[in-house]
């Protein structure tokens, strides 16, 4: 088969020229296009997206730096500090910025003389941390330290050195509990908040008390620094600087002169002391001791510090003013009379005191073993007699008791700003039935006549119930000095019940009862009270037939608790007081509730010869509570086989003024000068 034979396409000059000009348009297309397209995104980038591009290419010109703000003063009722701030120098590590970590560390604490204590905190906090957030190294240097480790930068990556102001507690222990503390954001906080301010080097948030409560008020708006520098980071030059805005100013009716004193005056004992004014509830003092200095806990307390305190048997990290829950014992018998005679008893019917009463198959004592003999209500007040309140109480019934003690503030939730409170218990049939699903008995109300059994009360309940047996009113305790509330109401009671249980409780103190210790120093003034044991473990039988052990030859925690409560003066009452010793059993007289509370009432009228009796005491208590505690930390770490500390120099010369907090920030560059028991018994009040 043959195929035909092909012939070749005859190729013209004007063929060829076509061919070029239709590929050169087509590519020409495409070219155009291209061009198009990138002159279309090159006016997209430089007219719509200006903007955007302008500020990054700013901030790779511009470093911009948060100035953290000046935390808010907490100042008392009189205008003197309780938290404020002092000039500043620190140093930080930021864990990102970070290379060689063990390196910079060891030459951190060759620098900056940091123990093995602060180097431990540090690697976990570094551990801990969260890119930027910042890791205090060390604050309270001297500006020679500073300077040390500011020339030596380059050589430290990661490292932030800062000069601001840091939180000073002048009053130290004595206010922890008031006031709570300070601390650097956590990550967690952090990944709540996403503020920036809160990886800000030297920036520290509330972390408990009022601190916390207030954090919004007291935390201000931040600063700003911008600087010119080199794609490497380094500072050109300094281009603007905004200033910080400080946080307010959070006023307390706190008086730091007593909130201070009541905290020295509790001694080594543990417990607490709340005063309360009888015009308006405003709360003069809350001491909780022992406590943590807050200083240390704001600056990152070590883990050394924390085990000893957690491990310390008198517990001062809890805030006992509010959170601890005590039975009350005899302090509770003013407001069961109180109960008695609204319920139509008269305070002149007699009961006959020999000492013990059966009530069912138990026996009730009272704590005078031979009984007081013929009894009323002035007189079972003023001896605390238990057999008094032990037969009236069973014909009276517990109802009225209970519907009393609630209207005198116990079992009653306050609107303090605190976060956490402990309630306690005014116990009742109903309650019983519905906690324990079983009937009120007898010998429940026998108990807690005496404030035994289930009843309990924390400090500051004892307070107002001191303060509403004194006025009459219905007064709510305050924190916040001129907060716009109602007057408080009355509480409806006839006022001469009140002034049959003002003269019982004036004489527990002044006439011949048993609180004769808390009889004040001061001539013509009154005061009137209660005073109050609390069992915290059973007597038996068999310690009763062969005595009952005295709280002397007792471990700590099976004293008997010691309280007191009451005001002044008698005659116009102006101050309420209620003071208890966790497990002080009335062993030291000085040391004792009564006692400590004519001390704290004495100052508010003589501060000065109040003052030197508690300086008399303290030189054989080993010194004030900050002194008592570096001895105590030396103790500790001796024990552990540690070397002890070295003495540290007093910040309170870095404390700043209000004038010095409100200058510019430029003017801080310059360096700062270097169940129930129903075989209760009370022991003697």
């Amino acid at each position: 088969m043959k195929f035909p034979k092909l012939t070749p396409k005859h190729i013209t000059e004007a063929s060829l020229a076509f061919t070029f000009t239709r590929r050169a348009m087509v590519l020409g297309g495409l070219q155009g296009g291209v061009g198009m397209l990138l002159a279309a995104r090159m006016g997209w980038i430089s007219v719509a997206e200006n903007e955007k591009y302008s500020l990054l290419s700013e901030s790779n010109r511009v470093n911009l730096t948060l100035i953290p703000p000046r935390r808010g003063w907490i100042i008392d009722r009189h205008g003197k500090p309780l938290a404020r701030n002092r000039t500043d120098f620190r140093v930080d590590i930021i864990p990102d910025r970070l290379r060689n970590k063990d390196a910079v560390i060891d030459t951190l604490a060759r620098l900056l003389a940091l123990g093995p204590d602060d180097v431990e905190r540090i690697r976990e906090d570094l551990e801990k941390a969260a890119g930027f957030q910042p890791v205090q190294v060390s604050d309270k240097l001297s500006y020679e330290q500073y300077a040390a480790v500011s020339v030596r930068l380059p050589d430290l990556p990661g490292v932030a050195p800062a000069q601001g102001y840091s939180r000073d507690y002048p009053a130290g222990p004595s206010v922890g509990h008031l006031l709570g503390y300070v601390g650097v954001a956590s990550a967690k906080d952090y990944e709540e908040r996403r503020d920036p301010l809160l990886i800000t080097p030297g920036f520290k948030i509330g972390k408990e008390g009022l601190e916390r409560s207030f954090e919004r008020d007291l935390t201000g708006r931040p600063g700003a620094k911008r600087v010119e520098v080199t794609a490497r980071g380094k500072v050109v030059r300094e281009l603007t600087t905004r200033p910080d805005t400080p946080g307010k100013t959070i006023r307390l009716t706190i008086d730091a002169g007593l909130q201070e004193y009541a905290g020295r005056r509790l001694a080594t004992q543990s417990g607490s002391v709340v005063v309360i004014d009888c015009q308006n509830g405003d709360v003069l003092a809350m001491a909780s001791m022992p406590s943590f200095d807050p200083n240390s806990f704001s600056d990152g307390i070590s883990h050394l510090e924390w085990n000893m305190l957690s491990e310390d048997d008198h517990v001062p990290l809890r805030n006992k003013t509010l959170q601890g829950l005590y039975p009350p014992g005899s302090t509770v018998k003013p407001m069961v009379a109180l109960s008695f005679l609204e319920a139509g008893l008269s305070p002149d019917e007699t009961v006959h005191c020999g000492g013990a009463i059966r009530v069912g198959n138990g026996l009730f004592h009272c704590w005078k073993r031979g009984g007081h003999g013929a009894v009323n209500m002035h007189r079972g007040i003023a001896q605390s007699c238990d057999i008094y309140f032990y037969v009236l109480a069973q014909r009276l019934g517990m109802q009225v008791i209970a519907d009393m003690a609630r209207r005198l503030g116990l079992g009653q939730k306050f609107p303090l700003p605190y976060p956490s409170q402990s309630y306690g218990t005014v116990p009742d049939p109903a309650w019983k039935l519905k906690k324990y699903g079983k009937e009120w008995q007898i010998y429940d109300t026998v108990n807690a006549t005496i404030g035994q059994g289930y009843m309990l009360v924390n400090p500051t309940q004892l307070a107002v119930m001191a303060s509403r047996l004194a006025s009459g009113k219905m007064l709510m305790p305050n924190l916040l000095y001129g907060a716009k509330r109602p007057a408080p109401g009355s509480l409806g009671i006839s006022q001469e019940h009140l002034d049959i249980i003002h003269n019982a409780m004036s004489a527990v103190v002044n006439g011949g009862g048993t609180g004769g210790a808390a009889r004040l120093p001061i001539p013509g003034m009154l005061m009137a009270g209660k005073t109050g044991t609390a069992q915290v473990r059973r007597i038996t039988m068999a310690e009763r037939r062969g005595g009952v052990r005295g709280n002397a030859s007792l471990p700590f925690k099976l004293r008997d608790h010691a309280l007191f409560l009451g005001y002044a003066p008698y005659d116009n009452p102006r101050y309420a007081i209620a003071t208890i010793i966790e497990h002080g059993g009335h062993t030291n007289r000085i040391e004792d509730a009564p006692m400590i509370s004519a001390d704290c009432i004495s100052y508010l009228v003589d501060p000065v010869k109040a003052m030197e009796r508690l300086e008399t005491y303290e030189k054989g208590w080993g010194g004030t509570p900050q002194q008592r505690q570096k001895a105590q930390m030396n103790a500790y770490r001796l024990a552990k086989g540690l070397a002890p500390t070295l003495p540290s120099v007093d910040a309170a010369a870095n404390a700043s003024d209000p004038a010095a907090e409100g200058a510019s920030n430029a003017a801080a560059d310059t360096p700062p000068p270097s169940d129930g028991d129903n075989s209760a018994q009370e022991v003697p009040d």
